[in-house]
């Protein structure tokens, strides 16, 4: 099968490969759509990351449909349409015809959704449901959001909207991204332009001048301290990008911050795979009934090395503009 393979030299090609056979507990799916996620270029520049390889093809969310099983594998039939996302921060080899994987972190795609949109839920949607859930807001707490359009910030916002938080700032950087958050449904004043001067001081006077209760940083770097000067005292910090600056941890310690790490990885170190399948099952039922719905895509292109390395340029330069990447199959 054809398939977009990291070298020896840590160099993407196009390559013919073996069609995966599944293992006993394993479902075969031929892919229709998958994403891209900004770890797919950082498996290839960052060492830490490259640790976590688990095979030559990168790629790690999927949709498809099913085409063959294990012997023991009895959840799905033959021609079911599923989505899934990677067991791991690692690879599952989805820039490829067909994937492999555990029947046990696999979902029925939602009914109303097209292959691509599928394709496009599994990393953010997981992880912005683990940081929903974990967080237990109360209707009443105050909520920033930092990097609010990018994959995760979108369904985040659409899971605070859903349960009727009311007091959320979230941050953007062009106006084509405010319109996409006044869609969502934000009102103008609680979004926030980072570029602009005096930051810290709109974004409190967004939040009628107090200190937020929860600070949810997607961006991390120079934005990690700008979260923790608006945090109040004992407040929470979700970390979603172990990018925190020495100068914020030190401002969130003062503060007896709750740091909260948000990780999807951690699931699979503990082979919880029942996470994975029952979040992707909470979303298609939410995308299903109309709660919240199915993120913004853009098809790059078709499997090919052009669509891969066109895909990771654009994510690398930050040029998605509150679009989830997509590749068809």
């Amino acid at each position: 099968m054809k398939a977009i393979i990291l070298n020896e030299n840590f160099q993407l090609e196009e390559a013919e490969i073996e069609k995966p056979e599944p293992k006993s507990h394993e479902v075969l799916i031929q892919i229709k759509a998958s994403g891209f996620n900004p770890i797919d270029y950082q498996m290839i520049e960052n060492e830490l990351e490259r640790k976590l390889l688990k095979s030559p093809v990168l790629g790690r969310e999927i949709s498809g449909i099913i085409v063959e099983k294990g012997a023991d594998a009895h959840q799905f039939n033959i021609g079911d349409e599923v989505y899934c996302g990677s067991g791991s921060m690692g690879s599952n080899g989805s820039y490829a015809g067909y994937v492999a994987v555990p029947e046990a972190i696999v979902a029925l795609k939602p009914k109303n959704s097209s292959f691509e949109q599928a394709a496009g839920i599994p990393s953010a949607g997981l992880t912005a449901l683990q940081i929903f859930n974990r967080l237990k807001l109360n209707l009443d707490d105050s909520v920033l959001v930092t990097g609010a359009t990018g994959g995760v910030g979108s369904f985040v916002i659409k899971f605070l909207m859903a349960n009727h938080l009311k007091n959320i700032t979230a941050t953007v950087g062009s106006e084509e991204n405010r319109q996409i958050l006044l869609r969502l449904g934000l009102k103008s004043d609680q979004i926030i332009n980072y570029k602009d001067e005096n930051l810290t001081a709109n974004l409190l006077k967004a939040n009628n001048g107090k200190l937020f209760d929860f600070g949810i940083d997607l961006v991390g770097n120079y934005m990690s301290e700008i979260t923790a000067d608006v945090l109040k005292i004992n407040g929470t910090y979700a970390d979603v990008t172990a990018l925190v600056t020495k100068d914020a941890h030190e401002t969130l310690f003062n503060k007896g911050t709750l740091i909260m790490n948000i990780s999807n990885y951690s699931y699979s170190m503990n082979k919880d795979y029942s996470y994975y399948k029952g979040s992707l099952e909470e979303i298609s039922r939410l995308i299903e009934n109309g709660t919240i719905s199915p993120p913004h895509y853009k098809t790059i292109g078709t499997l090919s090395l052009d669509t891969v390395l066109k895909a990771h340029s654009i994510l690398k330069n930050n040029q998605t503009q509150g679009h989830k990447l997509i590749m068809k199959h």
